[in-house]
């Protein structure tokens, strides 16, 4: 009994040593770190973004600012406090979503080219990356609620000074809502005011946004490296090129690129969430219709200089911080992971010929 109590023992540590080849967890540490770095480094440029795309919700579409004009309002208002109001919130999310994107990533990409080997690689990446955004929303929207209103916000004085605009910004009597002092008075807040359909509103926006972008950007950047490869193998055959430098550039042009493309999904999402219970806009395809309708192709890019200006080094870094702990880490474990599993299979061995033997008085 003792024996064959150590032999299953030792089986489900060899399987634990080994693995599922198909589940990645390293991963979703390495992309949580590189999330929350990156969403902490670039906050107040994400601020300027969704200040500039939240204007028509709060003063009308009229008169609207510039870049220049809504960094200097920022800082004249708000001070240093602006910039950085919903950061809490702003790197809760980016954890989630930085874990499930790289995590789900690198699983499901493995799963699918073992499940279907002749599918193009590059929608393999883009399915990969599609489907790890889509689980991190659970978390990330919520946050994404709560960021973007305490950033609107700025600070409790500019907040509360805000003047009506034809029932736009505020309610007779009333802001659209109250002050959010934190991430978690924010969080009771609107879960007390308007439920959970508050927490998660512009849900379906933000997958109609994100899902594009994710797919985009894990597509470019899997085929820049390829190029890059490819590249280094015909024109620099001897050059060792960092891993972490080469993910810092080939990380920046994806997201730059992803960026752009899905600028306008960005502004109808920000202006869904942003609105709270002042409602300008009945769901998607209405906000589609009256953006267009009354400010053209300029207002479906706005903000997309800043939102471009935050996902290229945001993701640079993402992508560089997930380098680094991948060739510092992964091969540590890995390493360590191999041994055990060799000490295991060692006592298995033995184990099982102790086992065979008669037992001894």
């Amino acid at each position: 009994m003792a024996a064959h109590s150590s032999t299953s023992s030792n089986n489900r540590a060899l399987r634990t040593a080994n693995s599922n080849q198909f589940f990645e967890w390293r991963e979703f540490v390495w992309g949580a770190i590189a999330g929350a770095f990156g969403e902490g480094i670039m906050h107040p440029i994400d601020t300027i973004k969704t200040r500039i795309q939240s204007q028509a919700i709060l003063y009308g579409s009229q008169n609207q600012k510039s870049l220049l004009h809504m960094v200097q309002s920022v800082w004249k208002i708000d001070g240093l406090k602006g910039f950085y109001r919903g950061i809490a919130p702003g790197v809760t999310g980016s954890l989630a979503t930085g874990a499930t994107y790289f995590g789900v990533i690198e699983s499901s990409k493995k799963w699918i080219e073992e499940r279907h080997p002749n599918l193009d690689g590059h929608w393999v990446h883009f399915i990969a990356g599609a489907v790890g955004d889509t689980l991190g929303s659970f978390v990330y929207v919520p946050c994404e609620v709560m960021k973007q209103r305490m950033q609107v916000q700025g600070t409790r004085s500019s907040w509360n000074s805000l003047p009506m605009k034809n029932n736009i910004s505020m309610n007779p009597g009333r802001p659209m809502y109250g002050y959010y002092s934190g991430m978690f008075q924010a969080g009771r807040s609107i879960l007390k005011e308007q439920g959970l359909r508050g927490l998660y509103a512009g849900y379906w926006s933000t997958l109609a946004r994100d899902v594009p972008f994710a797919g985009l950007m894990v597509m470019f950047y899997e085929a820049l490296k390829d190029f890059t490869e490819f590249g280094k193998r015909r024109w620099m055959p001897t050059s060792d090129v960092n891993s972490s430098l080469e993910g810092l550039v080939l990380g920046g042009l994806a997201g730059g690129m992803s960026a752009y493309l899905t600028t306008p999904l960005d502004v109808i999402k920000t202006r869904i969430q942003v609105q709270g219970t002042t409602l300008r806009y009945n769901g998607w395809f209405d906000a589609v219709r009256t953006i267009w309708r009354s400010e053209g192709t300029k207002g479906m890019f706005r903000g997309s200089i800043p939102r471009i200006t935050w996902y290229i080094p945001a993701s640079a870094l993402t992508f560089m911080a997930v380098e680094f702990l991948r060739d510092h880490f992964n091969e540590r474990l890995d390493v360590k992971y191999k041994n055990e599993a060799a000490t295991l299979s060692v006592d298995r061995r033995g184990t099982l010929r102790e086992a065979a033997l008669p037992a001894r008085d």
